[in-house]
């Protein structure tokens, strides 16, 4: 049954933790309803997200290796107007506000279904918001420094279930005028380095006290398979959709939540 579990838990991670829905939320809805508590404690779930980092780290290899490698020419040439070298400084430094939020507050964070069920509905509103006043006209090589700072600053709000990494840094970058599938690009790119060093410092702990390492590979293997297709589809989709289906999917599915949480579910 664990096996069955980790698989399960595995697709939800996988297909969420890229689509702007929020991946937390529902691993920690689908464990508190399904009663799987068990295996769904939070450094199990933390730790199959390796799976995740696997599948951002190739679906954009080719990417990463032309941002490292123009930005390693930039830095021995000074020349400090390369895209590459500012794509890469923007990364790093967006990179710090969550990391240093997270490590201040990871221990009082609220963790609610009502919680996720506000940081939902507000997060589609904003998202929509983004959605019609965003321009829309700026392409990935016209990514900025200032851009990681403001995207950065925008993913640590993904530190409150509900919220998303990928929704909050997504929206971020549509108010900031970005095209859909860039926006979409830059934000799996700017959270590649927050979701490795927190998925390491939570898989350290689970392989410390790990009963089956095979059940913990079922889950990273199924986080692996179905993130890399959800990362190919949404920069895919946003390439000609908008994104109006996870906002109404958003508003829904927070809404349900707060009808639970009101009625004491």
């Amino acid at each position: 049954m664990e096996y069955f579990q980790a698989f399960v838990l595995g697709i939800i991670q996988g297909i969420t933790e890229f689509l702007p829905i929020s991946s937390t939320a529902h691993l920690i809805v689908f464990t508190h309803f399904l009663g799987w508590e068990n295996l769904g404690q939070k450094a199990f779930v933390d730790a199959i997200q390796l799976g995740s980092v696997f599948a951002v780290v190739w679906y954009f290899w080719a990417d990463l290796r032309n941002i490292f490698g123009g930005a390693t020419e930039a830095f021995q040439n000074k020349d400090w107007q390369r895209e590459e070298w500012k794509l890469l400084v923007g990364v790093g430094v967006g990179t710090i506000p969550a990391l240093a939020v997270g490590y201040i507050f990871k221990d009082v964070l609220p963790k609610s279904i009502l919680v996720i069920a506000i940081a939902s509905i507000v997060m589609a509103i904003l998202l929509g918001l983004a959605e019609e006043f965003g321009s829309r006209k700026r392409g990935f090589e016209t990514l900025e420094i200032k851009d990681g700072i403001l995207v950065g600053i925008g993913q640590t709000l993904a530190l409150i279930p509900g919220v998303s990494r990928s929704g909050s840094t997504l929206t971020t970058g549509l108010f900031l005028g970005l095209e859909r599938s860039t926006a979409a690009r830059f934000s799996f790119l700017l959270g590649l380095p927050t979701l490795t060093i927190a998925t390491l410092y939570e898989s350290i702990k689970v392989i410390k006290n790990v009963d089956s390492f095979a059940i913990l590979a079922v889950g990273i293997i199924s986080a692996f398979i179905f993130s890399y297709l959800a990362i190919a589809f949404l920069i895919e989709f946003l390439k000609t959709k908008s994104t109006w289906i996870f906002i109404w999917y958003r508003l829904a599915f927070g809404g349900i939540l707060l009808v639970i949480s009101i009625l004491g579910k």
